[in-house]
């Protein structure tokens, strides 16, 4: 990756390697040569509108996919979507950004219907979140289509095209772990409330 692309969680290396099922590298938990093999599980903090830029794992999901390890990202966005409950409108948005890494990690394996499947569901719960958000007690409100320093209409046009381009980003059905998304999630701190 190029380094143009922001990192908002410096203070955490990125990993040797990004798994992606099928290829000859080791799984990072279940494997004792895996990058995160005997690492604790963490609990993180829940996200927060206010404090979302204080995050840590947020933060560090979002280097994590920007840099293409889709499957880690995965991973750290699931534990937040734990934290947020499974379900509202913070564990929808979480479950999108979910579903955009797994769209990702699709690419890698050649599995253009899974990039088409994970992408068109990211995208149905962004728009679904941007609907409920302006109404939502507990989140906090968006500034100007904004939730936890990313655009909704951004994410949402981002997992819509991922889903038009789905045969093109899977290849030839080969895996291939340099496989990228088309889409770098740039954090708007100044959308976030003291």
């Amino acid at each position: 990756m190029t380094n143009d692309i922001p990192r908002y969680c410096p203070e955490r290396s990125l990993p040797p390697y990004s798994y992606v099922p099928g290829l000859p590298t080791p799984h990072p938990t279940r494997d004792p040569r895996g990058h995160s093999f005997g690492r604790p599980e963490s609990r993180p903090q829940p996200l927060a509108d206010s404090s979302y830029a204080d995050n840590a794992t947020y933060r560090y999901a979002i280097d994590l996919f920007n840099h293409g390890f889709y499957w880690e990202a995965h991973e750290e966005w699931e534990s937040l979507w734990h934290a947020a409950g499974r379900s509202g409108t913070t564990a929808d948005f979480l479950k999108g950004l979910i579903k955009l890494a797994a769209a990702g990690v699709k690419a890698r394996e050649g599995r253009a219907a899974g990039v088409w499947q994970h992408a068109q569901r990211a995208a149905q719960l962004f728009r679904g979140v941007a609907e409920e958000v302006p109404n939502h007690a507990g989140v906090g409100t968006a500034t100007e289509g904004t939730l936890f320093g990313l655009a909704l209409d951004d994410l949402f046009a981002a997992a819509s095209q991922i889903a038009k381009l789905s045969a093109a980003l899977a290849g030839s059905g080969t895996l291939d772990a340099r496989r990228g998304l088309p889409i770098v999630l740039r954090l708007d701190r100044s959308s976030s409330r003291p």
